[in-house]
């Protein structure tokens, strides 16, 4: 059989062909590869930045936004004096059962007690009405102005205190300190005294000072 020799241009054209062939394939197997990498990436950039922007998820539609927390409620801003029984019988006592205590040398309803006294002897203070728990009149309750202008609870006319050695309720151990503190009873009489009770011009009973520790 006869062979067609082919000239050296045909030749030449030919291994052209051949060369531009087999350099464009690794193109064409590479162009998936880097096509699959490309959206391999904008997949993990979508989700980076959905982690991280965006803020609060919308609220669906027609669904209600949630509900502010509600204010919580005042303070109760009364205060109590009730009647309870301790070693001295029937005496009054503050919301807590803590007793209460008249000082006779207070004048007029008004309190004497101020500095290392009201240190000792804190007042029974009140924000608005007292109010009048078991036992206790209800008339005999009212208040008296003190030096910084808050509202000092009285009892027929006498301000009441806590004393600060009482450490617990039913505690009585202000009673009698230097003569001139003593509980009240619900009839407004001081325990132990032969005085009805009540607020007095000249100071009530003489005794030996404020009574501190």
């Amino acid at each position: 059989m006869k062979r067609t020799s082919l000239g050296p241009e045909r030749r030449s054209s030919t291994r052209g062909a051949r060369r531009r062939r087999i350099l464009s394939l690794p193109l064409i197997e590479a162009r998936p590869r880097h096509l699959t990498a490309t959206l391999a990436l904008l997949a993990g950039l979508a989700l980076t930045l959905a982690a991280c922007g965006g803020g609060q998820p919308a609220t669906p539609s027609g669904a209600d936004a949630p509900a502010s927390p509600s204010p919580a409620a005042p303070a109760e801003s009364q205060a109590a004096v009730d009647a309870a029984k301790s070693s001295l019988g029937q005496t009054l006592v503050d919301a807590d059962g803590r007793t209460l205590y008249a000082f006779t040398k207070d004048k007029g309803g008004e309190s004497t007690c101020y500095g290392d006294c009201e240190a000792t002897w804190p007042a029974l203070t009140v924000q608005g009405d007292p109010a009048a728990g078991d036992g206790v009149e209800a008339s005999l309750l009212a208040t008296t102005d003190r030096n910084d202008g808050s509202a000092q609870v009285t009892y027929k006319g006498m301000p009441l205190y806590l004393f600060s050695g009482d450490q617990q309720p039913g505690d009585t151990n202000g009673q009698g300190v230097g003569g001139v503190w003593f509980a009240v009873t619900p009839a407004g009489a001081l325990v132990g005294t032969t005085s009805g009770g009540g607020a007095t011009d000249d100071g009530g009973q003489s005794g030996g000072g404020y009574g501190y520790p």
